[in-house]
């Protein structure tokens, strides 16, 4: 279960470059649920996922997993709970090393790591089964440097050793963004059935109004850093992405009105 309540976050204060990425932002997610942020750029939506990784402090608010309330642990305390997969296929690896070598140390993230050797036989054996079932052909490349790989392939296996060890919180920053649109439907549809089979609790960024309405059970648009609607249940199931552009765009009209009628004002009362 992850509960965040009141969140907020002001980058460059008091300067004229500030900027409110997050206003005073709460959210409970049960555990095993699925969550999709949407929103326009800068609406705060990987800035709440960096929120809840723990890569910057809070001006104010807390972050709770399963009860433990986590807002002054440093990021690499969070790692032993929390997986993640970013936008960019190449970021979370080592271009050089192995297949194998990266889910070795993927695996030891956030834990104590003494020295001994990673890869053996019965690891090796363990790594080709589970790569297996991402249906690359993988398993008999566990050798290979995983920078020679597709983007498509190495996003899939980030995803894999994101999840190998079943982390209390699957966070998904945009993760297929960067691929083209046949490996970003096979990284959608191994999302969708990792997250499924392993009851995973998960929190997803996307652009994609059709991945947020397929793939999780609940949709949170944000806009200027605050959470303007949420669909669940119901309203969830019934939710079409046309709707969702519909919203989008009423926001949007609606905030340049009110900037509008507030510049009009402040010309007649100056």
């Amino acid at each position: 279960m992850l509960e965040i309540k009141g969140v907020s976050k002001t980058f460059f204060p008091n300067t004229p470059n500030e900027v409110k990425a997050l206003q005073d932002v709460s959210l409970h997610l049960e555990a095993g649920s699925f969550a999709a942020i949407i929103g326009t750029n800068g609406s705060g939506k990987s800035t709440l996922l960096n929120a809840v990784a723990g890569t910057f402090d809070l001006d104010a608010g807390q972050v709770l997993l399963d009860g433990h309330n986590m807002t002054r642990w440093p990021e690499y305390r969070r790692a032993a709970f929390i997986g993640r997969v970013f936008q960019n296929p190449f970021a979370g690896t080592a271009a050089d090393m192995t297949i194998a070598e990266n889910i070795a140390i993927a695996l030891k993230r956030g834990v104590h790591r003494p020295l001994r050797r990673a890869v053996t036989r019965t690891f090796r054996d363990a790594v080709a089964d589970r790569v297996r079932t991402l249906k690359m052909g993988l398993e008999d490349r566990l050798d290979n440097p995983i920078g020679t790989l597709s983007g498509g392939q190495r996003q899939a296996l980030t995803l894999l050793m994101a999840t190998w060890t079943r982390p209390k919180l699957l966070l998904l920053d945009e993760h297929t963004a960067a691929l083209d649109p046949k490996s970003a439907a096979k990284v959608a549809e191994l999302t969708k059935q990792i997250i499924d089979e392993q009851n995973l609790t998960a929190l997803m960024v996307t652009h994609s109004m059709q991945q947020a309405v397929d793939l999780p059970d609940r949709i949170v648009m944000m806009h200027r850093g605050r959470i303007v609607e949420d669909y669940q249940g119901e309203r969830k199931h019934r939710v079409r992405a046309p709707d969702l552009m519909a919203t989008f765009d009423r926001i949007q009209k609606r905030e340049l009105f009110d900037d509008s009628v507030a510049d009009i004002l402040a010309t007649q009362y100056a």
